[in-house]
């Protein structure tokens, strides 16, 4: 007896309510439907069907053991489809969250591989600094640059990180002076972006052990690209991710402040609903970026010739 095939025939008996109907359900005959019930009570030593002259019902142990025979059929086909689906190419649409300027600085060229490499997916890419709810708002995968991940039922899968630089221009420097500490950041105008999750207070680590400082914010913007032009223009004192100020850095369009001075790295997160089973399209875009982000970073902060 095969106790797969028994278990689905045991499951097609009690949905349709009738070992005839099941029969014609299954094309087999009733005595075949009936005989491999009988077979799958006698392996389990217990009584599944409780059967009369004029009707059939479930014993208490039949109930329990029909509840979890269809949540291991359902396990079994899902497991199928996944693996048949493996072996063809991904399609459908994609939908994905990002931050504003990580999707233009460094998203970008790698969207622009992951669609050649998979031509039968459509991508729909929603740039927000803001945090969007992944599943209310109906996105497959949404990318997040975090110092940490509040809990949640969201699989996180960590893909990189990003290093924080505090700078300045050149301009605004010699109009007001090189900081030389961390106590010397007080005295001058701070610009800070807003969606941060500590937008008024810098942590720092260094030589003498860690910090906070309270910022004496002038300005809060919610997008570091806005950021980084104001920052040129000599507005203040400003912490960038390193993507972005890595190529205006190396330029000498801005100054690095405090080189002995570090801000907790963030990384860079893939969140996707907690399924059992993975759909193909998001495992895919959430592999290539595994595997691409470390030289897109590294294009990134390469400055433009």
């Amino acid at each position: 007896m095969d106790v797969w095939v028994a278990m689905r025939t045991f499951r097609r008996v009690v949905e349709r309510g009738s070992f005839s109907l099941a029969a014609v359900d299954l094309g087999q005959s009733t005595a075949a439907v009936s005989k491999q019930v009988r077979q799958l009570e006698e392996r389990l030593g217990s009584l599944l069907l409780v059967r009369t002259t004029r009707r059939m019902s479930l014993s208490e142990t039949g109930q329990a053991y029909f509840s979890e025979c269809c949540h291991l059929l359902d396990e079994l086909d899902a497991l199928e489809r996944a693996t048949q689906l493996g072996a063809s190419e991904p399609s459908g649409r994609l939908r994905v969250n990002a931050p504003l300027s990580f999707g233009l600085k460094v998203l970008s060229p790698i969207l622009v591989a992951f669609m050649q490499r998979y031509p039968q997916l459509k991508v729909e890419l929603t740039l927000d600094d803001r945090l969007l709810d992944v599943v209310s708002e109906g996105f497959d995968v949404s990318l997040r640059i975090r110092s940490h991940l509040p809990d949640s039922s969201l699989v996180a899968r960590r893909l990189g990180d990003v290093e924080q630089m505090i700078c300045a221009a050149p301009a605004y420097l010699e109009a007001n002076g090189t900081p030389h500490s961390v106590d010397d950041l007080r005295e001058h105008s701070c610009l800070a972006y807003r969606l941060a999750e500590h937008p008024g207070s810098w942590h720092l680590q260094g030589p003498q052990g860690n910090s906070r400082l309270e910022l004496p914010v002038r300005l809060a913007v919610d997008n570091s690209l806005m950021l980084s032009d104001l920052l040129l223009a000599g507005l203040g004192i400003g912490a960038l991710p390193s993507f972005i100020a890595q190529p205006l850095l190396d330029s000498g369009q801005l100054l690095q402040l405090l080189p002995g001075q570090s801000m907790p790295r963030r990384s860079i997160y893939a969140l996707y609903a907690s399924h059992r089973h993975v759909s193909q399209k998001v495992r895919v875009f959430v592999d290539f970026l595994a595997d691409a982000l470390p030289a897109g970073m590294a294009t990134a902060a390469t400055p433009a010739p």
